[in-house]
């Protein structure tokens, strides 16, 4: 915790560059996995600089979300139907992801990112980024075989994606397993002052097909 206090700016950005990257990357597979080009989201992904300073992240969400939802769609944090759906799922993620940071050893409240104050997770909030485009696919794939409820099968099917494996270095990982390492690695690089973050790979279109089911 002392070294993650201490952790160099440079460092920190660089982090987040590669969360970013990872992030979009996902998302290029995920709309891949529904038959819809990923060149652009590959593309602006190559662009990412460091701390993101030209904000790619938005403009991904951009390209994303009218491919992965629908054109009509608006991403909405207080919205219902496929909204309430992905904040459900994301709720999940998120306390697994805040698991993984306490058990790392690491302050949930530093982030790399997210920095607000009012925030007791943000250091969370940072980790899970690369693994949103998981719940979003399984709310796509919810919302189109049985509605856009948040019903007790919907619950179900969105607390089952920390289970999902995910290519993690020379192998397959379970989501919650891949957070934990993600976690460590990041409480590592601060101690060693050298970043090595041990991010997950997409997993192919099959699995990202049976998500949601």
């Amino acid at each position: 915790m002392r070294a993650q206090w201490q952790a160099k700016t440079p460092m920190i950005k660089q982090a987040w560059k590669q969360i970013v990257t990872a992030k979009v990357l996902m998302q290029a597979a995920a709309l891949a996995a529904i038959g819809e080009p990923p060149a652009s989201l590959r593309m602006m992904a190559r662009k990412i600089t460091s701390g993101d300073s030209t904000n790619i992240e938005a403009q991904a969400a951009r390209h994303y979300w009218p491919r992965m939802m629908g054109p009509d769609f608006r991403r909405d944090a207080a919205g219902t139907e496929a909204n309430a759906l992905l904040n459900y799922g994301y709720t999940v993620l998120r306390a697994a992801t805040a698991r993984a940071v306490v058990a790392a050893g690491l302050h949930p409240t530093i982030g790399l990112f997210h920095s607000n104050r009012g925030n007791a997770f943000a250091l969370a909030d940072d980790l899970m980024e690369p693994f949103r485009p998981l719940v979003d696919s399984a709310v796509r794939t919810i919302s189109k075989a049985r509605g856009a409820t948040v019903d007790s099968e919907a619950k179900q099917s969105l607390a089952r994606l920390i289970a999902i494996d995910l290519p993690l270095g020379d192998g397959l990982t379970p989501v919650s397993v891949a957070l934990m390492k993600l976690a460590t690695s990041l409480g590592q690089s601060f101690e060693a002052g050298k970043l090595t973050l041990a991010l997950p790979a997409p997993p192919d279109s099959l699995t990202f097909a049976g998500l949601g089911q």
